[in-house]
């Protein structure tokens, strides 16, 4: 299938499928604004096989898409930023402790990213999100969560709103 148009299209973690509860929650925000959804399903795959997978379904878009992603579904997303409309990443797996910080992909030239991070992060230490942040001039909301952001899913249903609603609706 060749998408015609831009599309929201989710990359979730490594422990969560394609259509856990943060995805439901956000796609609803994204399909509510009349963007159309997609949430490719990454369980069983290692980072490579993520990031070739994500790259041929990007293959396929006539419009870049948003590209939003989970921890390691983040940096897979990453990865693609360049050909990303715009990227909203929730604690995103950069920088990670006992990995090759060269591993951790650049933030993309112009192209609106912005940041989920949790203070209490048990998988990815808020420090590299600050780290990231700061490297890519964007934005980067820290919450009083944990990894999963599970008790902020009204929080990251109104940043992922206006998120979507800054962008330029002729673009799509």
């Amino acid at each position: 299938m060749t998408v015609d148009k831009a599309v929201v299209c989710f990359a979730h973690g490594k422990e969560s499928g394609p259509w856990g509860t943060k995805i439901r929650r956000l796609a609803d925000e994204a399909r509510a604004l009349g963007w159309p959804v997609e949430s490719l399903d990454y369980r069983g795959m290692d980072v490579a096989a993520r990031v070739a997978r994500l790259s041929a379904w990007c293959d396929t878009c006539d419009a870049p898409p948003v590209l939003v992603g989970s921890s390691m579904g983040a940096h897979v997303a990453l990865t693609q930023g360049a050909r990303a409309r715009a990227l909203f990443l929730l604690a995103p797996a950069v920088y990670m402790p006992g990995y090759d910080p060269a591993a951790t992909p650049p933030p993309p030239p112009a192209v609106p990213l912005t940041l989920v991070h949790g203070w209490a992060d048990e998988v990815v230490p808020v420090d590299a999100a600050l780290r990231y942040a700061r490297e890519a001039g964007c934005t980067l909301h820290l919450l009083p969560g944990d990894h999963r952001l599970l008790d902020h899913l009204d929080t990251l249903a109104v940043l992922f709103r206006e998120f979507l609603l800054s962008l330029q609706p002729g673009e799509r």
